[in-house]
């Protein structure tokens, strides 16, 4: 597999990791959000959880970018193709990771969390995707 396949596929990866991580949101709020609350007095502490899931992802970063780095100085050697592997497996992780704040958000819907704070929740979902976004300066 050439660099620029490894690339596209790893592009691809990031758009479905950003469906599966966004999608349950807008499908919780039609299916369940025009009903009645079942524990409204969870929304504010699910809403600070949903927060809080945002810190989990911090060690997944530090392993991407160690891996993004061994990634860029395996290019052009024997080890390039472990080497994507390893960013592969580490991104993939990472982007896990950064799906919980939305997908806590998705479960709000269930307890009554208004409309801006899943936003809010949503949001911080999608910049943390965004951060694991392969650099072009890479190959």
């Amino acid at each position: 597999m050439t660099r620029a396949q490894v690339k596209r596929r790893l592009a691809l990866a990031w758009w479905q990791y950003l469906a599966v991580g966004l999608v349950p949101l807008p499908v919780m709020a039609w299916a369940f959000g025009g009903g009645d609350a079942l524990i409204p007095v969870l929304a504010m502490p699910l809403f600070i959880a949903g927060a809080a899931t945002m810190f989990l992802s911090l060690p997944r970063f530090g392993a991407y970018k160690l891996a993004l780095i061994a990634t860029s100085k395996a290019l052009g050697t024997r080890a390039e193709p472990a080497a994507w592997i390893e960013l592969a497996r580490a991104r993939r992780m990472a982007m896990l990771y950064a799906c919980f704040p939305a997908w806590v958000g998705a479960l709000s819907v269930l307890v009554g969390l208004e409309t801006v704070p899943r936003l809010l929740l949503a949001l911080s979902t999608l910049v943390l995707l965004y951060l694991y976004r392969i650099p072009r300066q890479l190959g």
